[in-house]
């Protein structure tokens, strides 16, 4: 690989991004389409066990990322001695770790991690995009979902060749905004689900069993997407001391989001709620509207 394809680790241009729009795009990153499938989790787990867990997937989350750092500064120190040019990759890091086989397994993880949520990604948009048509629009001469992916598989493509994140940060902002209005509205379904019950916690387990906390800390960690943008991120911003709080307010805020949201949906649905929890909600213009915005 040459070196003007390299992505480098230490150095790059320095994008200016604020605290901010890091903390934007950080959310961004992390958070994904998993976070439909929390309350299932939390059902399987227990209302307890699901916060228990969601919690720790959120505390390794953040201990991984600051290792990730770590590792970075290490090499960093080692640039005046071996007189490196500083365009260090993910795939560097691995061979220094643990030789060739480090880089090789590093890469190709990268390439299946990125390529597999691509993929999810576009499916599952087609999939909600279909949901909003009656019967899901079969039927007719072309698939909606064909539509969506024919029209997002280019767009997807052509945001790979923007190198500064700090340039995204617009759209990162307007998409934490409706993530956000979508959240929303789902927790306001189980509110009023909740309100009528009266009594939240009856007939609701809070341990399911022995598993119940790894078993939502795996689900979990499905929601926290994004780690291989870390160091990326840590570069996009103008003071680099700062990224560390940010990441920190980050995760803290996002792994709330996540505990509210599983115990908000399993409470209100209990065994009767789906693995997508937006298959729970009736289906009018607002819901429609949920599920174009995840």
């Amino acid at each position: 690989m040459g070196a003007e394809a390299k992505a480098p680790l230490l150095e790059g241009r320095r994008s200016g991004a604020t605290p901010a729009q890091t903390l934007g795009n950080i959310v961004v990153s992390i958070v994904g389409t998993g976070v439909l499938g929390l309350p299932y989790a939390f059902r399987t787990a227990g209302w307890l066990a699901g916060a228990l867990g969601v919690a720790g997937a959120g505390a390794a989350t953040f201990y991984c990322m600051l290792l990730l750092l770590e590792s970075r500064d290490k090499l960093r120190e080692q640039e005046v001695e071996e007189q490196h040019d500083g365009n260090y990759t993910y795939g560097d890091l691995g061979e220094k770790c643990f030789g060739r086989i480090g880089r090789y397994f590093t890469e190709v993880t990268i390439i299946l991690s990125q390529t597999g949520g691509s993929v999810a990604y576009l499916v599952f948009i087609g999939q909600n995009v279909c949901s909003v048509f009656p019967n899901g629009g079969e039927g007719g001469p072309v698939s909606p979902a064909a539509v969506v992916l024919a029209v997002l598989l280019p767009a997807e493509a052509a945001l790979t060749f923007i190198r500064s994140l700090s340039s995204l940060a617009p759209c990162s902002i307007l998409a934490d905004a409706c993530t956000v209005l979508a959240v929303a509205t789902v927790v306001k379904e189980d509110l009023q689900l909740l309100a009528a019950r009266g009594r939240p916690f009856d007939g609701r387990s809070a341990f399911a069993g022995l598993w119940g906390v790894p078993f939502a800390c795996g689900v979990a960690l499905f929601c926290f997407e994004g780690f291989c943008l870390t160091l990326a991120l840590e570069a996009s911003m103008s003071d680099r001391k700062r990224f560390r709080p940010v990441l920190l307010q980050a995760i803290a805020g996002v792994t709330a989001v996540y505990v509210s949201f599983g115990v908000c949906g399993y409470l209100a649905y209990g065994d009767a709620i789906r693995d997508i929890v937006t298959l729970n909600l009736p289906n009018n213009w607002s819901t429609a509207a949920v599920k174009v915005r995840t």
